[in-house]
């Protein structure tokens, strides 16, 4: 028998996480901006250092942070999969299972979880099998553009590093580094705004409460 499950503790745990990863991610491009800023031929700074932070332990807690983020999201992102189940299961392009496993396929990742989150929104607002309205999901379609940006870009700016040998080469991969930060504090944001809008349409929707703006 399908069951409503209430996603709003989850969804508040995923909020104060995504705010977490936006510290982490203002002070990781302080980091990247220090060092663009600094003539490394008439400056010396430790670049192990970050005042009194330990750069290593900093980006082993940002990781950490990302990582726990990961896991509360894609299990919030399950519940409201199961709960469009419920209401609006034959819209549902992918089984519940696919709204964990769709984030572990390579290449896949980067379109099957938007797909399934167009689904649930259509599952979760009052009158699922109407037509979209105009901009409806731009929220989403924003949060998403924004997000896979982010991750094709810290692929880059990983490889640069990598392969970096010379102060320009360098200063390159920062600057892609301190764009990819940049890019990760809107996709945060975003993701914020689209947790709380969504988990909002589904608690209206099970209580029967005035309808979310749609």
């Amino acid at each position: 028998m399908l069951v409503l499950r209430n996603p709003n503790g989850l969804s508040y745990a995923v909020i104060v996480l995504l705010a977490g990863n936006i510290v982490f991610d203002v002070l990781l491009g302080a980091i990247e901006l220090r060092f663009l800023l600094t003539d490394v031929t008439t400056d010396y700074f430790d670049p192990a250092v970050f005042g009194a932070l330990d750069l290593n332990v900093a980006y082993s807690m940002a990781y950490t942070l990302f990582v726990a983020t990961g896991i509360v999201f894609i299990v919030w992102f399950h519940r409201l999969r199961k709960n469009a189940e419920v209401w609006a299961g034959d819209l549902q392009g992918r089984k519940p299972g696919w709204a964990i496993g769709g984030w572990f396929i390579p290449i896949g990742n980067l379109w099957i979880p938007r797909g399934i989150a167009a689904d649930i929104w259509r599952a979760s607002r009052w009158q699922p099998y109407a037509a979209d309205g105009a901009r409806e999901l731009t929220l989403l379609n924003g949060w998403w553009t924004v997000w896979v940006a982010s991750a094709i870009g810290d692929r880059i700016a990983s490889q640069l590093y990598k392969r970096a040998e010379t102060p320009e080469a360098y200063v390159t991969a920062s600057f892609w580094s301190l764009g990819v930060y940049a890019l990760d504090i809107v996709a945060a944001v975003l993701a914020i705004l689209f947790v709380r809008r969504l988990t909002s349409m589904q608690h209206a929707k099970a209580t029967g409460m005035i309808p979310a703006a749609q």
